[in-house]
């Protein structure tokens, strides 16, 4: 059974910190985040994947990376993204690009 979307985005709440991070990383008011979490309404599909999209990538990371530098790496500025963060890519539903940056890490962390 499919994990619902409050219980995804309650998640990354604990993950990134706070309601406003999971905003800003799906690119959304934080009172959207709000209506979600505290009223029920469930994110349309581009949202959803987004939510999806974070949390693959923060798994990904949190294979390389201890909690605080999966952050900062979502969060900092990327050669391999061209100098762009992760976090916005992610917002705009670029997951392909943010994965193919973390595969370089990985690929990185065990040459």
């Amino acid at each position: 059974m499919p994990i619902p979307a409050r219980e995804r985005i309650e998640s990354l709440v604990t993950d990134l910190g706070s309601r406003a991070e999971v905003a800003r990383a799906l690119h959304v008011d934080r009172s959207q985040v709000t209506r979600w979490l505290d009223r029920g309404q469930d994110p349309d599909p581009e949202n959803v994947r987004k939510v999806e999209g974070v949390e693959l990538v923060l798994a990904r990371l949190l294979r390389i990376y201890d909690r605080d530098a999966a952050l900062r790496w979502l969060d900092g500025f990327n050669a391999q993204l061209g100098g762009r963060r992760p976090i916005d890519l992610l917002a705009r539903g670029r997951l392909t690009e943010v994965l193919d940056a973390v595969d370089g890490d990985e690929i990185g962390s065990f040459a």
